[in-house]
């Protein structure tokens, strides 16, 4: 097993821990603890361990955040669009920013082709 996991080049890595404070959690994704709170009650596939009124997340939790932040403030998400597109059901609007995104991906790839060609 790794000691650490990064998912994203501009985050710092994720340590090799079972549990994580919201506090820690803020400082990983580069979010405030409130937006956090918020985001447990609009998507319910953040669940902390709650003990003693204190959030405990575990490193599931900590990629699932990562991927809601880079649904709503790269890709452009929606809130409920970014909730649709987790649990699977594209809404139609969302459908047009996944064909765009799936087209800008097969440029990236078809140019890393041509650029590890020349190499």
């Amino acid at each position: 097993m790794k000691e650490t996991e990064q998912v994203s080049d501009d985050l710092i890595p994720i340590p090799n821990k079972r549990y994580f404070t919201i506090g820690e959690v803020a400082r990983l994704c580069e979010l405030k603890t409130h937006v956090l709170r918020y985001w447990e009650q609009e998507f319910e596939q953040i669940s902390p361990v709650k003990r003693s009124g204190r959030r405990y997340y575990q490193r599931e939790d900590v990629l699932i955040i990562r991927q809601i932040q880079g649904l709503l403030h790269e890709q452009g998400f929606t809130i409920s669009g970014a909730r649709q597109w987790l649990s699977g059901d594209q809404a139609v609007d969302d459908k047009g920013r996944y064909k765009q995104l799936l087209r800008q991906t097969i440029t990236e790839l078809e140019d890393l082709r041509k650029l590890l060609k020349s190499v």
